[in-house]
């Protein structure tokens, strides 16, 4: 009964462009734009959508209460404060939840339990905050320790993002497989934001054996160009690594001790010849969805719609579409007010190997669900914020009032 589900995170009613996070060069070309929280939840309620009518199976995580007065207090802002800080309470971030968490599914795991390690988030103030309140989501959904064990994070001295820098190998989603635990390390002009240390520590908590488990670290050129998590340059599914060629330090090193560990790795390559690594990050195509579809046509790739209007990266799907290879459909979807922000739709959903039977139901979608939620949006999310809303009292209401009615909706009203 085991499949995967992805979990995206529903867009809150705060997102807007404060430019916080170093090293996402999206991020920092859209600070002080205005941005439109309507638009973009919508954006991401039609992905998920997208997702149900493939026959995938979709559960959703919802943002986080903002603003954070508890950090401003804190921090003790006041109107003097540099505006970063303010913003920091404001940020939406939480809706990239391939950051939320690590997820080992019960077949890799000693105790045959999904086990799953909260990220810290330690290198940015904006996204550090986030954790605790993420943690009482997962700790709802995943309730059942008969089939989930969830752990505190790792201490922040060693920065975790969580699932953005972890890739898992395996025959079928079911099948025991092998993790891929990729690392930066420090030292450019933008912050290595996964710890080695970090991934070493989250693979000891969920009891993974250590021969099915690889430790590799990303180019620290990638790094530099604007790839701030490993998935914005790979991405695997099943027995596939779709990867750039510059996506990893020691490249042919990396895929020789992936295949030591799954003899039956299938890499499919771009080269830089074929795609510039800048001209892969300006359009996201590896944070893309690779997903198979159940109906047996193969595996998908769900890319943000950036990837159609660049001749280059669509002219190289379209020649590997015409080939023999395991990816036989790639799926253009708009996302675009997230990938202003720098995140595409691998960055919107957090990947679980899981009995659905066995999560809360109120976690889960159907499009009956998703109609609803986009009522809400529609009803009340702001259609746009300028960065002079932040610290506003209107938009502060404006913000409640939405957190409090998808509550509401989806019965979640112990998260208040």
């Amino acid at each position: 009964m085991l499949q995967e589900i992805n979990f995206d995170g529903l867009i809150g009613p705060t997102h807007n462009y404060a430019g916080l996070s170093l090293g996402n060069i999206a991020s920092a070309y859209h600070r002080g734009r205005i941005s439109h929280p309507k638009a973009a939840a919508l954006q991401g309620l039609a992905k998920m959508r997208g997702n149900i009518a493939l026959g995938l199976a979709q559960g959703i995580l919802l943002p986080l209460p903002r603003p954070n007065h508890g950090l401003l207090t804190r921090l003790a802002v006041d109107e003097a404060a540099d505006p970063a800080l303010l913003a920091a309470a404001w940020s939406a971030s939480s809706m990239w939840t391939a950051n939320a968490a690590t997820i080992s599914p019960a077949p890799d795991t000693r105790d045959n339990r999904c086990h799953i390690t909260p990220a810290n988030l330690a290198t940015m103030l904006h996204r550090a905050q986030e954790w605790p309140a993420t943690r009482r989501q997962l700790d709802l959904a995943f309730a059942d320790t008969r089939h989930f064990a969830i752990h505190d994070p790792v201490p922040a001295t060693f920065g975790d993002e969580g699932a953005a820098n972890h890739m898992r190998l395996c025959r079928r989603h079911d099948a025991a497989g092998v993790e891929v635990f990729v690392f930066g390390r420090s030292g450019g002009r933008f912050p290595a934001r996964q710890h080695e240390q970090a991934s070493r520590a989250v693979a000891r908590l969920h009891g993974l054996d250590p021969r099915r488990c690889v430790f590799v670290e990303q180019n620290p050129d990638a790094i530099a160009a604007g790839a701030f998590h490993n998935d914005v340059v790979a991405v695997a599914n099943e027995r596939v690594l779709f990867t750039h060629a510059r996506a990893f330090a020691d490249q042919e090193g990396a895929y020789e001790a992936i295949r030591a560990a799954f003899p039956d790795l299938e890499v499919v390559e771009v080269t830089e010849e074929e795609i510039s690594l800048e001209e892969a990050i300006r359009t996201y195509l590896f944070n893309a969805q690779l997903v198979t579809i159940p109906d047996g046509s193969g595996m998908a790739l769900i890319v943000p719609d950036e990837c159609r209007h660049s001749e280059t990266v669509w002219t190289w799907c379209q020649r590997m579409l015409a080939g023999n290879g395991p990816i036989r459909h790639v799926i253009p979807v708009d996302v675009r007010q997230s990938m202003a922000n720098g995140g595409g739709p691998a960055c919107l959903r957090l990947r679980v190997v899981a009995d659905p039977a066995t999560v809360d139901p109120r976690f889960l979608l159907t499009e009956d669900r998703i109609t609803q939620i986009e009522g809400v949006v529609r009803d009340i999310w702001p259609e746009q914020i300028a960065s002079t809303d932040l610290g506003t009292a209107a938009l502060e209401e404006q913000a409640q009032t939405a957190y409090r009615a998808i509550l509401e909706l989806l019965s979640l009203n112990e998260l208040r």
